[in-house]
């Protein structure tokens, strides 16, 4: 039987898009080069906040442009990660439900640390046993390292865990971690690409998660 649930954040249980482009847009304003569209954010995130910004600067930048642009995403965001954001309907009231069953709840996320700390507060205080950023030093996802981390914080064997997430990251990450995968259709990707991955669990709401447990 299973009695964790170790989330992504950004198009899981967070719809961090609009925030997430606004501050690329302005570090990328600010270094005279082109805007990004929602749309290319949508397909940029995932691999952490250095990938996004690698992706979004034109093929060909400079070291020093891009570690301005990246400098300045950073500090935008600090200020700004919570402007636009908001939780998927339902998230929270079934995290809320999880927790009162007895599952032991995390988050594990490619985004910065000091970003999924700000977040976890605002949006969801008490409502995690741990959460995980990338940080310095922690190989980030689809390594299973912050995962493991998590796990032995919980206290939990991972045949009694399951990953939680919407892209191939999550996927790799769940395979590489020894988890059972729970892929959410509502985030950045969709049902179809969830399917393609070959995703064998995949919920359309999040009240669904629920049955899993």
């Amino acid at each position: 039987m299973k009695n964790a649930a170790v989330f992504d954040m950004d198009g899981t249980i967070l719809n961090t898009l609009d925030d997430l482009m606004d501050s690329t847009n302005f570090a990328l304003k600010n270094n005279g080069l082109k805007e990004r569209s929602l749309e290319e954010i949508r397909f940029f995130v995932g691999n952490g906040i250095q990938k996004l910004i690698e992706r979004a600067v034109p093929q060909g930048t400079s070291k020093e442009v891009f570690e301005k642009v990246f400098a300045d995403f950073k500090s935008h965001y600090k200020i700004h990660c919570a402007d636009k954001t908001s939780y998927y309907d339902g998230i929270p009231s079934v995290i809320q439900t999880l927790r009162k069953m007895g599952v032991k709840t995390a988050v594990v996320s490619n985004k910065a640390d000091f970003a999924v700390q700000e977040l976890v507060e605002v949006y969801f205080k008490g409502l995690f046993d741990v959460a995980l950023g990338e940080k310095t030093g922690v190989s980030k996802k689809p390594s299973p390292d912050m995962v493991n981390a998590a796990l032995s914080v919980l206290g939990v064997e991972k045949e009694a865990a399951f990953y939680i997430g919407d892209s191939d990251v999550d996927f790799e990450t769940a395979k590489n971690s020894s988890l059972d995968f729970i892929g959410v259709s509502w985030g950045f990707r969709g049902r179809k690409f969830l399917e393609n991955l070959g995703a064998k669990n995949i919920i359309d709401s999040p009240e669904e998660l629920l049955n899993f447990f």
